[in-house]
C-alpha cells in the first residue's frame, strides 16, 4: 500500500538550479522623482553598496549636478534578494542648495540707479489743469532671479517712471492736466512667504533689501512728479506676495499687514520732513483689515485692488459684488487698476473702465516653462476726467 500510496501522492517537483549569480540590471535598481528644488531618490541592491553615492550617479543621470542638492533625510531599510543575499533599499530626500551669499546683486550699486536723480522745479508754480493723468504699475517682485533678474526690473522700473514724465508733457500739449496720480499695484518684492516658501532658494536679496528697493523706487515716483503738478497721489495696495506673516501658508494677521503698503507708509513719512516742498504730494493705503483703496482723479473714483480677490476673467463679477455693497468704496468707482495677472488687459463696461498693466518683472520661469510665453513687461497710463478714461497707453 506505501508505494500506491506514494505513487497517487506523488507530484511534478521542478529540478533544483544552481543559484543565480548577481545582475545588476536586475538586483540594482534606482528611481527618481524630482519636483522643483525637492528630489526624492530611491536605490537597492546588495549589502556593500555604496547608497549615497549611487543615489548621487542617479542624480547625474538626470542631467542634474549632485553638487547642487544636499541630503535632507533618508530612510533604509533590509531585504532579501532573488540570490539569498542581504540587499539594502534606501531612500534619500535632496534639496537643492541655497545660492552663495554672495551670489545676490550688490544693493548699493542698484539703488545708484535711482539715487542719481535730481528733480527739477518749475518757474512760475505747478501746472494746473482739469484732467489727471494717472500711471499704473506693479508686479515688481524685487529679489526674483527669473528673467533678467533684480538689476533688469530695477531699471526697467525707473526708466519707465521717467518715460511716463516724459509722456505727460506731450499729454500737456492736449489736455490741461492738474493731477498725477500713481497706483502701486502689489507684488513689489517677491518676498518669502508665497508657494509655502518655495521660492526661497530663487530670492537673491534678503526681505529687508526688497523692501528698501521698493521705497527708493516710490520715493523716486514722488520726487519726478512732485515739480509736474499741483497736486500728486499715490496708492499702494497689498499684494500676495507683499504679505508679511504667513503660517503653515496661510496669512495670520490682517488684510492690510503688508510689505507693499508700508513701504508707501515709509515715503510719505519722508516727505512729510519737507512739506514746504512736499506738501502737496498725497499718499494712501487701505483702511485697517481691507485690502483696496480709492482715489479721486479729476472727478473720477479711481480703485486700485492687486487681482489675487478674483479668478481670471472674473473682475467685473467681483466689481459688481462689491459695489452691491453700497458701504464700499467700490460703490461708487469709476476706473478699477489691478495687478496680478502680468499681462496687459483692458476691459470696458459701459463708462466704467478695467485696467491691468503688465508686470514690471520680464517673466516668470515657472510660467514660460509651463506655458512656453515670457513677459512683455511695462507700466499703464492714462487720462481720465469726471469718469471717463478714453486713453490709455503701455509705456516700455
Amino acid at each position: 500500500m506505501s508505494e500506491l500510496l506514494d505513487e497517487l501522492l506523488s507530484k511534478p517537483v521542478g529540478p533544483s538550479l544552481p543559484t543565480r549569480q548577481v545582475d545588476p540590471d536586475r538586483d540594482f535598481t534606482r528611481a527618481i522623482e524630482v519636483n522643483g528644488d525637492a528630489a526624492e531618490v530611491t536605490v537597492r541592491g546588495p549589502e556593500d553598496m555604496d547608497p549615497q553615492g549611487s543615489a548621487a550617479a542617479c542624480l547625474e543621470a538626470q542631467g542634474l549636478d549632485p553638487a547642487e542638492w544636499e541630503v535632507k533625510g533618508f530612510r533604509s531599510s533590509e531585504w532579501t534578494m532573488a540570490s539569498g543575499e542581504l540587499g539594502i533599499s534606501t531612500r534619500f530626500s535632496f534639496a537643492r542648495k541655497p545660492p552663495a551669499a554672495q551670489a545676490g546683486p550688490d544693493v548699493g550699486e542698484l539703488l545708484a540707479v535711482v539715487d542719481s536723480y535730481e528733480p527739477s522745479w518749475p518757474v512760475g508754480g505747478l501746472p494746473d489743469g482739469d484732467h489727471a493723468f494717472v500711471i499704473a504699475l506693479g508686479d515688481m517682485q524685487f529679489g526674483k532671479i527669473d528673467g533678467d533678474g533684480v538689476e533688469g526690473t530695477l531699471r526697467r522700473t525707473v526708466e519707465c517712471i521717467d518715460r511716463s514724465a516724459e509722456l505727460l508733457d506731450v499729454y500737456r500739449g492736449r489736455v490741461d492736466i492738474g493731477h498725477v496720480h500713481l497706483g502701486w499695484l502689489g507684488d513689489h518684492v517677491e518676498g518669502f512667504q508665497s508657494q509655502g516658501g518655495a521660492n526661497v532658494w530663487r530670492t537673491g536679496l534678503t526681505l529687508t533689501e526688497q523692501i528698501r528697493l521698493t521705497r527708493r523706487v516710490m520715493l523716486h515716483a514722488a520726487l519726478t512728479f512732485a515739480p509736474m503738478a499741483q497736486r500728486v497721489t499715490m496708492a499702494a495696495v497689498p499684494g500676495n506676495h507683499g504679505e508679511a506673516v504667513r503660517i503653515s501658508g496661510k496669512g495670520m494677521t490682517r488684510y492690510d499687514d503688508s510689505h507693499d503698503t508700508e513701504s508707501l507708509i515709509a515715503v510719505r513719512d519722508a516727505l512729510g520732513l519737507a512739506p514746504e516742498l512736499y506738501g502737496h504730494v498725497e499718499c494712501y493705503v487701505p483702511d485697517t483689515d481691507e485690502l483696496t483703496v480709492v482715489v479721486d482723479c479729476a472727478g473720477t473714483t479711481v480703485a486700485h485692488a492687486h487681482g489675487h480677490q478674483w479668478r481670471p476673467g472674473k473682475h467685473w463679477e467681483w466689481w459688481r459684488g462689491q459695489a452691491f455693497n453700497k458701504a464700499s468704496a467700490m460703490h461708487t468707482a469709476d476706473l478699477l487698476l489691478a495687478g496680478h495677472l502680468h499681462h496687459e488687459f483692458v476691459d470696458t463696461d459701459g463708462p466704467r473702465t478695467f485696467l491691468q498693466p503688465p508686470a514690471m518683472e520680464s517673466e516668470s520661469t515657472w510660467w514660460r516653462h509651463a506655458k512656453g510665453t515670457t513677459g512683455a513687461p511695462g507700466l499703464m497710463v492714462a487720462l481720465t476726467k469726471d469718469g471717463h478714461t478714453p486713453v490709455k497707453e503701455v509705456v516700455r
